[in-house]
Formats: structure tokens, sequence, C-alpha cells
């Protein structure tokens, strides 16, 4: 039997009605911190080969998250999403994949790809089939709604790899990184690898601006190690600076040569908090 990973922050993170979780989604795409348009077009381009996206509750990094799904859907679909995240809940192994079964949203399940998640535990001895990192983990949850609502818009079908990161150094990213480049590769998959992250956490606006910047300059000059110099330099507690930089790895090995910083904002331009707040930025690499 199929095992299925049921949603674990619907109604918490984003709406539990499939209805209102689509009003949701569009409410995203047309507020002002987001695009201010729907996706109507699909196009058929392919030039993209990551995305940079928040993992918040809705109400606070959906507007941010939909500018990178709006242009994805102007590009167009993969067969296959692998999405990487940190690791939240310390659960799990150090890099931890699922290779059967489906996740479970409001909006429908989504199946794993199979193939190609074990393509890659072949070829890397630190990714390990380990379904209990991602029971509670709400970074690569976040990122299926706005997928799962793209598809249907446009009566497509997509599979995915979740991997959760706990051990997010240099080296681990790099090997990540390239495991995903060769399975793709090897099974001629088209596929997107989504960096799944927030910016800083916790500190005010002024700071995680200065912060954040640092970072995404570094994105812009598609330089990985410097990523994650300017985390340590700067002390910036993002949340998934190893999915970056493997994300930017195994793109960089897929010929992309450009990254795009669509949209950066905080939680203060939602919640009016301004002492304490998260940075969010979507971008795209292609």
């Amino acid at each position: 039997m199929s095992q299925i990973r049921k949603a674990a922050v619907a109604g918490l993170f984003y709406e539990a009605n499939p209805r209102d979780l689509k009003r949701r989604i569009r409410w995203c795409y047309q507020h002002q911190l987001g695009p201010g348009t729907l996706p109507e077009t699909l196009g058929a381009k392919r030039t993209i080969k990551g995305l940079i996206v928040p993992h918040a509750g809705y109400m606070y990094s959906g507007p941010v998250a939909a500018h990178s799904y709006l242009e994805l859907a102007r590009d167009g679909l993969p067969e296959t999403f692998i999405i990487l995240c940190p690791n939240h809940t310390g659960r799990g192994s150090l890099i931890s994949t699922m290779t059967t079964g489906e996740w479970e949203t409001p909006l429908g399940r989504v199946q794993i790809d199979t193939q190609l998640a074990q393509e890659m535990l072949k070829l890397s001895s630190i990714i390990d089939d380990e379904p209990l990192a991602h029971q509670r983990e709400h970074s690569v949850e976040a990122q299926l709604p706005f997928i799962q609502y793209l598809a249907e818009s446009f009566n497509k079908k997509f599979k995915i790899v979740p991997i959760a990161m706990m051990m997010q150094d240099l080296e681990t990213a790099t090997e990540v990184g390239k495991a995903i480049y060769e399975a793709s590769k090897t099974l001629n998959r088209d596929v997107v690898v989504v960096a799944s992250t927030d910016l800083t956490h916790y500190k005010s606006q002024e700071v995680a601006s200065q912060e954040d910047k640092a970072v995404l300059d570094a994105l812009k000059k598609m330089d990985q190690k410097v990523v994650l110099e300017v985390v340590e330099e700067y002390n910036v507690n993002m949340c998934g600076y190893g999915p970056l930089a493997a994300t930017m790895t195994a793109t960089k090995l897929m010929g992309a040569s450009e990254a795009r910083v669509l949209k950066y904002a905080t939680s203060g331009e939602t919640s009016g908090n301004y002492q304490e707040v998260v940075g969010y930025a979507a971008g795209v690499i292609r």
C-alpha cells in the first residue's frame, strides 16, 4: 500500500478548506506585495531551472512566493519539482528524502517521482530514504498548494522529490546538488529545483534588509560559496542556506547562468511589526 504523507500545516499556514485555499492563493497573487496579477497563460520555454521561494504562513510570505510561481507559469511547468528545504524538526537523518508514496494537501495528492528519488540515492551516500524527516516539516508542504493551483489551472500533471537538509555546509550542498543534476540527466527528466527558504529571522527591519541584501547579491553572482560566506560573516540566521547552495550547484550544472531576484519583503510589511521581522525573497535561476 502506498504511504500517504498527510498535510501537517493545513489550517495553520494556509486554509484547510480547498475553496478557501484557492481564494487565499489568488489573494497572494493579487496582494500589493504580490505580482498583482493571476497566472493566466502557461509558457513552453522551460528556461527556468531553479526557484527561490519562502515558506512561512501564506498571510505573511504568500504574496512574495506568488512572484516565483507566476514567473514559472509564464516559462512552463516541469515534469518534476525537486523541493529542497531545511529540517526544522530535527527528525530523520542528516539528508532525508522519500522515494515512494504521495503527499496530500487540501487540493489533492501529489505523487513522489520514485524513479528519480531512487536514482539520487544511488548517486549519493549522504541522502537517505527517511519519511520521518518529512512528517511534520512544513517547508516542502508550503510549496505544494501553489504548484497544485498552477497544475490544475493549466491541466498539467507533476511529481515531486522532497529533500530535507539538516546538514547545510558547502560540501553537503555540493554533493546533493550534483546528485540532483546527475539523476535528472541520467533519466532525462525535466525538473525545476526549488530552494524553500526564509531569510533573516526575528531581527529589526533595518538589520534584516541589510543582511538579506548581502545574501541576495551573492545569489545574483551565481556563487554558492560566496552565499555561505556571507551567511557566516553577517551571522544571517536564514533557515535554508544549504538548500539554496544545493539548488545553485544543481542548476549551474544544468547550464543556468542567471539568478534574478523578483521580490523581497519582510513579515513587517504584512504584520506591521518592524522590530522583529522575517525576510522573504522570490527568485528564479535560468
